[in-house]
């Protein structure tokens, strides 16, 4: 990733993306935090204060925007490692996620509480007892938020998350009928959670969905005994998608909420409960827009197809379902490389098709563009949420787009995702507890160790070392053996300061074939490696 800070126009400027698209290359997704700023500014000023706002990663984990959110004071919601690992990475405290999903599984949660994570939202009774396991084995308790499935539908939404048979949340039911199962060692229930629909334009329906998942909150505590002292309402705040448009405004929403509250739960104001909102693309969905290249123009049996460099690999990879379209790109002004300006050009009716091998890789059809030819630059908007990080990345093999990130005139990063194959150790358990962490590390042939092997003694010298590079296993106190690394903060750059250390302290060096995420695992594994090639270095002396 790119660490300069480059001034260049302003970043809607269609001259200023022309030369960003010469210096990057094609195709390329632009991000402006300014953007992803006010975007949060308006969401506050939408919602009760006080209350939380949580950033679902889901929309998109780019590490600059995670950042950037933090430093505007929302939390991060993860569902997966990966979004753990990308919201440690991007600053946030461990102790102030929360992990949400109903596919939860012991090892990802045994990872999520040994980096710190205390708050879950629980799925189902099988969920809950998962997530106290994982907290008993580490001898600490988990704060959980029961997900509720609640009854009725009153508002209208993009896509309805519960309110029928569902695999998300308990339906209401089951905790009536079954409520002596929520006492699970290891689990305090601290409250509930709701998350009923998506992309929420009308502001009645959203204010009616909202105010009936305070009312169940409230029902569920009196009847059933639920304690509530935090209450995720979900999201449902909407943003236009990969077509012109702005966000919309939910100007009633704030003070038609805050009388529910009052007439419900007349403690929130004093935080009790403490209320909170997620959201992921109205805080990141108007940030980005993508540039591609139109690489080809043909007629077929009288329809015009228009072959960009880019398709459902890089945008939209449910557009195959028919479920995302139509999108929507329009020329960039200025001159490109067919020197034509495309204002001079007839309008027409052209199909928009990725480069991929599938008839389902098309992005619009009839759309109605000025007559295209290769070399023409097409900018898709409002693709800062569940663009890249929602499509078939790894589909053909074609590289991603470059990622770059802006701040006003100014580019802050530019990086490219990578799938990179690795090894795996043979399963030492079951095959949902031993999924071995996705990583970009390239990888060797010869697995290290697992971490349930006893561990050889290593001197002070290399606890020192791992703490001072890793600040957060210093923090931690004592270095156990399967303390997860990955989850201390032991991400590219910081596994080469390691391996340096490690062969300048010890005068060995490392091969290539140990250079994998198994070796890297646990202070353990790197030390079982360390030993042995110290005692190889010791027998040629």
């Amino acid at each position: 990733m790119s660490t300069d800070r480059d001034r260049t126009g302003p970043p809607g400027d269609d001259l200023t993306v022309r030369r960003l698209v010469e210096q990057y290359g094609s195709p390329l997704y632009v991000y402006d935090l300014a953007r992803v700023r006010t975007a949060l500014e308006d969401l506050r000023a939408a919602l009760p204060q006080p209350s939380r706002v949580y950033y679902s990663l889901k929309a998109n984990s780019h590490p600059d925007l995670v950042a950037e959110l933090r430093r505007g004071g929302a939390r991060a919601e993860v569902t997966s490692r990966g979004e753990l690992a990308a919201a440690l990475e991007a600053g946030h405290p461990a102790a102030e996620l929360m992990y949400s999903g109903p596919g939860k599984v012991p090892a990802e949660l045994d990872e999520a509480i040994a980096a710190g994570m205390r708050t879950f939202s629980a799925e189902s009774f099988g969920d809950l007892e998962r997530i106290g396991a994982a907290a008993d084995a580490h001898g600490v308790t988990a704060d959980c938020v029961l997900r509720i499935n609640a009854e009725g539908a009153p508002g209208q939404g993009g896509l309805r998350m519960t309110g029928g048979p569902s695999q998300f949340g308990f339906d209401l039911d089951d905790l009536a009928e079954h409520g002596a199962r929520l006492l699970v060692k290891g689990v305090r229930i601290v409250g509930m959670h709701f998350f009923p629909l998506t992309n929420a334009r009308d502001e009645d329906g959203l204010l009616a969905e909202l105010a009936q998942s305070v009312r169940t909150a409230a029902r569920l505590r009196d009847e059933l005994g639920i304690p509530l002292h935090l209450l995720d309402l979900g999201g449902g705040f909407a943003a236009p998608y990969a077509t012109p448009g702005e966000r919309p405004a939910y100007p009633g929403l704030r003070t038609g909420l805050s009388v529910v509250l009052d007439e419900s739960l007349p403690g929130w104001r004093d935080g009790e409960p403490v209320v909170a909102f997620e959201s992921g693309r109205y805080l990141v969905g108007d940030s980005g827009r993508l540039v591609a290249t139109v690489t080809d123009v043909k007629n077929s049996r009288g329809n015009t197809y228009a072959v960009l460099d880019s398709g459902i690999n890089h945008l939209g990879g449910l557009s195959g379902l028919g479920r995302l379209l139509p999108l929507s790109a329009q020329p960039l002004s200025g001159p490109g490389p067919a020197a034509d300006e495309a204002g001079d050009r007839e309008p027409a009716l052209v199909t928009l098709a990725g480069p991929l091998c599938t008839p389902a890789d098309i992005l619009a059809r009839a759309a109605d563009l000025p007559g295209l030819r290769p070399g023409d630059l097409l900018a898709f908007p409002n693709v800062g949420a569940y663009g890249l990080s929602a499509s078939l990345l790894g589909f053909l093999g074609h590289p991603a787009p470059a990622e770059l990130v802006v701040d006003g005139a100014e580019t802050v990063s530019a990086s490219r995702l990578a799938l990179r194959r690795h090894t795996v150790s043979t399963l030492t358990g079951s095959r949902t507890e031993d999924i071995t962490a996705m990583t970009e590390t390239t990888t060797g042939t010869t697995p290290a160790g697992t971490a349930d092997e006893p561990a050889a003694s290593w001197d002070p010298t290399y606890a020192a070392l791992l703490q001072e590079a890793l600040p957060r296993l210093a923090a931690k106190g004592e270095l156990l053996p399967d303390t997860s690394l990955k989850a201390a903060g032991l991400d590219s750059l910081a596994m080469v300061e390691v391996l340096v250390r490690v062969e300048e302290t010890y005068g060995i060096a490392v091969p290539d074939s140990e250079l994998m995420a198994d070796t890297f695992a646990t202070p353990a594994s790197l030390w079982r490696v360390v030993s042995a090639l110290r005692e190889q270095a010791a027998g040629r002396v």
